[in-house]
């Protein structure tokens, strides 16, 4: 598949022309506080499948979608539970999706034939002014190569899918950097399906309830959420976790380079002076890990502009939103090292 793919610069003329597309069931990629989603016409089931068609993506991996408002949520869903009732007043606009009970008016792809549905409200104006313009809900996993690292710029976007989609709008970089936690509401306790931007921590504060957290063991025949199933994040060389200090850290680069290789290291700004590679690129602080969350996918893509062979990175706390980039870490990488 190639076309034209027009490329438009945030401003409310292409918000309507963005729009335009999306009611014509073709599919546009935008921006949100998480990553670039890419859209398309939640209730029809041919335009959610140029989705699919232009990612590569397995077609049992359900999609999350977008909605501008608690009311629109409720066209959806044939209830929004206490539970999410809770979740969605306090954190939506924001990085969550609530899985809720289908009432069958999603286009069947979208939800993977499950009966459930995940939803969210983006909190970024670009996304909610073109769901808005459309008037219809918009299915939007990563506008990216099913597996490949996601796209926290437009022209991350432009890097993988020209040609494969009808547009794409430039909202700026995306805040948040890693993808929305996801949250099933079905059930009498809230489980965390994968973790994003909202914590287990904030949501049980909110909710009153203890969370379950399904994220380390989620390898499911039929997964409820994205990034449940299959590879996902890797980046252009095989990445090592590295569990260790820096000397330890130091000694693994220096053996690969033994062997030929060249090695990127992927770090914190507090351990970049203690290392030495052939390329380094530094995400963020190790004080503050939302800054290391909202580079981390722009630093994984940056290897390919390199001729690493091997990929090394730093790996961090579970804690909070450590949690998340912990999670896509291990998805991306084939190689663990501990000290």
């Amino acid at each position: 598949m190639n076309k034209q793919t027009n490329f438009f610069t945030w401003t409310e003329e292409s918000i309507r022309e963005a729009a335009q597309l999306l009611i014509q069931q073709e599919v546009v990629a935008f921006p949100t506080e998480t990553v670039y989603g890419l859209g398309a016409n939640a209730s029809n089931e041919q335009a959610v499948a140029k989705i699919f068609e232009a990612k590569g993506r397995p077609a049992d991996n359900p999609l999350i979608v977008h909605v501008s408002n608690k009311d629109q949520i409720k066209q959806y869903v044939t209830e929004i539970t206490p539970l999410a009732e809770k979740i969605i007043d306090a954190f939506m606009p924001g990085p969550v999706t609530v899985i809720l009970p289908s009432n069958g008016s999603i286009a069947k792809n979208v939800t993977a034939g499950l009966t459930t549905v995940g939803i969210r409200i983006p909190d970024h104006p670009a996304a909610r002014e073109l769901i808005e313009q459309a008037d219809i809900p918009i299915a939007a996993p990563s506008a990216n190569i099913s597996g490949k690292p996601s796209p926290t710029s437009a022209i991350h976007v432009y890097q993988d899918l020209n040609g494969k989609i009808a547009g794409i709008l430039d909202g700026g970089p995306t805040g948040v950097g890693l993808e929305s936690t996801v949250v099933d509401c079905t059930t009498d306790v809230p489980i965390i399906l994968r973790p994003g931007g909202v914590s287990a921590a904030d949501i049980e504060q909110v909710t009153g309830v203890p969370v379950k957290d399904t994220a380390r063991h989620e390898e499911e025949q039929t997964p409820k959420a994205p990034g449940m199933k299959y590879n996902h994040y890797e980046p252009d060389a095989p990445l090592a976790l590295v569990f260790g200090d820096h000397t330890y850290f130091q000694a693994l680069i220096n053996e690969y380079q033994q062997t030929g290789k060249k090695v990127g290291v992927l770090i914190s700004e507090e351990l970049a002076p203690k290392l030495s590679a052939d390329y380094m690129k530094v995400c963020g602080s190790i004080i503050d890990l939302s800054t290391i969350a909202a580079h981390l996918y722009e630093g994984l893509r940056s290897f390919k502009r390199t001729d690493v062979d091997i990929i090394l990175t730093e790996t961090y706390p579970e804690e909070a939103v450590g949690q998340a980039i912990m999670n896509r870490l291990t998805k991306a990488a084939s190689i663990t090292h501990h000290q």
